[in-house]
This record gives structure tokens, C-alpha cells and sequence, in this order.
């Protein structure tokens, strides 16, 4: 059929039609995170008016530095996951590929083994499921009564059907509770903040129920695994694709913090700290955004004295704060909301110590150290210097160490707790933890940095709470909201989710 001569010059035409459509919107983003700020440029780069507006001084969120003796270090997230190549290629767009960094070579190691006290983690396994219960590394751990509680997997009448929601559950039927307390519970509580009981195997490990069901056995499924991913990682070598499991940014995180703001105000948008929003309102199709912050004044000097009264206008507004700022700000906006479940979200601190000892010359324990769940107050510790070469290059011959306290259920230690208080029992922590007397004279300098954690996308019943909070959101025209309480925690899922929900506001936006 031939086409219509009016849908040709449509056509023709809509690509300046919608950049000039574009050219109308304004977009506030409130929240200055890692998600509204990939919001913010997805909206800015297509010609939008843009205004971010985050409360505190510093943009960047969960992303933060500090600097303790003249030395800058991650004070929040030190690394992203390379999984998708997501984070990757963001960092190729802002032209970041030079400073990507891979952690160095070395094994963590495991704290608190009741008979034993610390031991390497054992190698070969998935979220510490071991493939073979009688490896040394393992043995060590769960002793020989372990071992053979373990060995049952193999033995016992394989699943038919291998679908198990609960890791620990799972693992506790058919390796024992050894194997779940010893060796799971310290992976998932170190990287999720969560009990083995409340992760979703289907999430924390794709691919693991199937395999149970087509070898018959956990272990045997954690072997299948492991060679399908030694099979994936050949091909990627082959292909020179990155190979580490994470990767960090030289100079820390905030370098693609910094290189954010940076493109989003070339592009025209305008970043402001230190404006708290306190409402928002919709009429008609546009929206009014009231807030109190610095004004905008003519000298830096009287910018850090001048507080006002701030009111924007916007056609559509992108919330980038924690679940609890998305809710107050959205009681009388998006009813729905309410009616939905809000996520545990345990508050956690990361206390970073500069140290000057010796004894920490070599890594005595390796990279880092996971604890068995109630045996140490912390429940990880990262030695910085050692994971990572441009830190311990611009370190010297001291060394940095990350404590991490609280977890899902378990309130921090800390949070009762003084600077100096924090910081002597980070030093008691970190002395138990890597096995070396650590004396006070051996801290230089101590930062604490307190998050409120979202819930991991693999925690059971997470996915479900995000998708009912996100239907109730997307039902109000000109809304949209981003961030690790929407699209589960880690740079390898906020970044693409906030782009995607990005993409859906400017296309209602533009195209509608």
C-alpha cells in the first residue's frame, strides 16, 4: 500500500519537532545519588531543562570520600560488580576507561570459626556452598562431622524438582547447618547484610535450582555452575573482556560522581546542594516543587549565609532519595504507595582507619575478612591498601582498613557510640579480625560514615515490594523514582534501572 504523504513529512519532521518539544521540559530531580544524577543526564542530554537538588553538601550519596591525613579514600561504595558491562560502559561514555582499576590478587579470609578462629575462605564454591565438601579449605572450617553431613548431598534421593526460594533452608536440608552457618551465612551477611534463611536462591544465584534439578545434588549443581562460568570467563578472555568480578575507579568512586556533574552541567543542567525539598505538588500537567536551601547569590560569601524559601517549576519530577524521603514526599501524591509494604532497611557504618603498624606489612589475611554471624561485633573488614594498588601507592608504608558494623536485624555497634569511641573499637575490631596486636598509637586517623541500606534485590519478597511500589509510582503522570530501594543496591542495578525509568519519563513527556 503506498504511504501517506502526510506521515512521510511527520516523520521527517519529528526529530526537530521533539527537540524542540524537549527544549520545553523541565525536569527536577530531587536527590543528587548515583541514580538521580544517571536520571538527571539521561533527561539533560536530550535537550531537557534539568535541576538536581540534593539536602547535604555533596552530591554523590552512597558514593562519598573523605580524606584522613592527607590521603583520600572511599568513605561508602569502593568497587561496582562488572556484571551486564553496564557500570563499564557508563565509564567509557564519560571517558573514564584509563582509571578503571581490577582489585588485587588474593584470598579473603573467614574469623570466628568456633574451634579454629580464622582459616582462608575455601575456594571453588558459589555464595560459600562448597562443590566438594572434602577439600581441605572446607574441611578446615566445618571439621570432619561437617564434612560428612555434607557429603549426605550426594547420596541422598535426588530433587526431581530442585526449587528451593530460602538459601538457607536449601542449604541446611541438604548440606547441614555447618555448611549454612560456617560458610553461607558469612557471604550473604558480608555482602547482603541479610541471613542465609531470607536470600532468594533464584536471585543471589540464577541458574542454581535448575541445575539441582538436572544433576541432583547441591554440590554437584555448584560444580556444574562453576564450569559453565569457567566456560563463560574463557570466551571473555579470549575476547580480551574484563574478567574480575568487580572493579574500582583509580582516585576512588566519586572520580564518576565528579565526571557526572560535570557532563550534566555542560549539557546545561544545573546541580544544587544543600536545598532540602519538604513538598511537592501536582495540578494540571505540571508540578510545583517547594524547598529551603542557599539561595543563589551574587558572591560565595554571602551564598553560605543567605537561606530562603525555594519554589520550581516542573513538568515532570524524578525522586532520587532513600524509600523513606520518596515516601513522606509522596503521601498526598501517590496514594497507592502507602498501601505497600516498606523494605527493612538496617542501618550500617563503615569506620575507615589509617594505620602506621608493620604487622600489616604482607596482608597477614589477605584482602579482606568475612565473620561468622555473632562470633566478632564487626561483621567484615576490607584492608584498602592491600585490595587495591593506587590506594596503597598514595598510602605509603601505611595501610587503610574498612570495619563494617550491623547487618539486616542488628543495629551497628557504633551508633551509640562517639568518634573516638567508634574508631578504638574499629582498631580493637580490625586487631582481632587480621590477627595482629594493633595498638592505639598505631591510628593515625579514623572516619566513620553511617548508611541506611536498602534491601538487596535477593532478599526474599524484595522483588515483589519493589514492583508494587513502582506500579504506584508510574500511575501518577510527569513521576518517576530511582534508586537502590527500587532497583536493589549495587551500581550494576541502580545505574540501568534509573535509565530505564528515565527513559520512560521523557518519552511520556516528549512523545504523549
Amino acid at each position: 500500500m503506498p504511504s501517506n504523504p502526510a506521515n512521510r513529512e511527520s516523520s521527517r519532521a519529528e526529530p526537530a519537532t521533539l527537540a524542540a518539544r524537549a527544549a520545553t521540559r523541565h525536569i527536577v530531580v530531587i536527590g543528587g545519588g548515583i541514580g538521580g544524577l544517571i536520571a538527571a543526564r539521561e533527561c539533560v542530554k536530550v535537550g531537557m531543562h534539568v535541576t538536581v537538588l540534593e539536602a547535604s553538601d555533596a552530591v554523590g550519596g552512597a558514593i562519598r570520600q573523605a580524606e584522613i591525613d592527607g590521603v583520600v579514600v572511599d568513605a561508602g561504595a569502593e568497587s561496582y560488580a562488572t556484571r551486564g558491562g553496564r557500570v563499564r560502559a557508563l565509564l567509557n561514555e564519560l571517558g573514564l576507561t584509563d582509571r578503571i582499576v581490577a582489585p588485587a590478587a588474593g584470598s579473603a579470609w573467614l574469623a570466628g570459626i568456633p574451634g579454629v578462629g580464622a582459616a582462608p575462605l575455601p575456594v571453588g564454591g558459589i555464595l560459600g556452598i562448597p562443590s566438594n565438601p572434602f577439600q581441605e579449605d572446607v574441611r578446615r572450617i566445618i571439621g570432619w562431622s561437617g564434612v560428612w553431613r555434607a557429603y549426605l548431598d550426594r547420596v541422598r534421593p535426588p530433587l526431581t524438582i530442585g526449587h528451593s526460594q530460602s538459601l538457607g533452608k536449601l542449604v541446611s536440608s541438604r548440606m547441614g547447618v555447618k555448611v549454612r552457618d560456617r560458610l553461607v551465612a558469612p557471604v550473604t551477611t558480608g555482602v547482603y547484610s541479610a541471613s542465609p534463611e531470607d536470600v532468594d536462591v533464584d536471585i543471589a544465584a540464577p541458574g542454581l535450582n535448575a541445575a539441582l534439578t538436572r544433576v541432583g545434588s547441591l554440590s554437584g549443581a555448584v560444580q556444574a555452575l562453576r564450569d559453565e562460568s569457567a566456560a563463560r570467563a574463557a570466551q571473555a578472555a579470549a575476547a580480551q573482556a574484563p574478567g574480575a568480578a568487580v572493579e574500582g575507579i583509580a582516585g576512588g568512586m566519586m572520580v564518576l560522581i565528579e565526571a557526572l556533574v560535570a557532563d550534566i552541567e555542560m549539557l546545561g543542567g544545573v546541580v544544587r546542594t544543600g536545598v532540602r525539598v519538604s513538598e511537592i505538588a501536582q495540578s494540571a500537567a505540571s508540578w510545583t516543587v517547594r524547598a529551603e536551601g542557599r539561595a543563589l547569590a551574587d558572591s560565595d560569601a554571602d551564598a553560605e549565609s543567605a537561606t530562603e524559601a525555594l519554589e520550581f517549576s516542573a513538568d515532570g519530577v524524578v525522586l532520587g532519595t532513600s524509600e523513606a524521603g520518596a515516601r513522606h514526599l509522596l503521601e498526598n501524591i501517590a496514594p497507592a504507595l502507602a498501601e505497600t509494604a516498606a523494605a527493612d532497611a538496617p542501618e550500617i557504618e563503615i569506620v575507615t582507619l589509617l594505620l602506621r603498624a608493620s604487622a600489616l606489612q604482607g596482608a597477614p589475611r589477605g584482602t579482606g575478612v568475612l565473620t561468622v554471624p555473632g562470633s566478632h561485633t564487626a561483621k567484615a573488614l576490607t584492608h584498602s591498601t592491600a585490595k587495591w594498588e593506587w590506594l596503597r601507592a598514595a598510602a605509603g608504608d601505611r595501610h587503610l582498613v574498612r570495619v563494617s558494623f550491623g547487618a539486616q536485624g542488628e543495629p551497628a555497634a557504633t551508633a551509640g557510640l562517639d568518634d573516638d569511641a567508634t574508631a578504638q573499637l574499629a582498631l580493637r575490631e580490625a586487631s582481632a579480625l587480621l590477627g595482629v596486636p594493633l595498638a592505639p598509637g598505631d591510628l593515625i586517623g579514623a572516619h566513620r560514615s553511617r548508611f541506611v541500606q536498602s534491601q538487596p534485590a535477593s532478599i526474599i519478597g524484595s522483588g515483589e515490594r519493589r514492583e508494587a511500589a513502582r506500579a504506584a509510582i508510574q500511575a501518577v503522570p510527569g513521576l518517576a523514582a530511582v534508586g537502590a530501594w527500587l532497583a536493589g543496591t549495587g551500581l550494576a542495578q541502580v545505574i540501568p534501572d534509573a535509565r530505564e525509568e528515565a527513559d520512560r519519563l521523557r518519552r511520556s513527556l516528549i512523545w504523549d
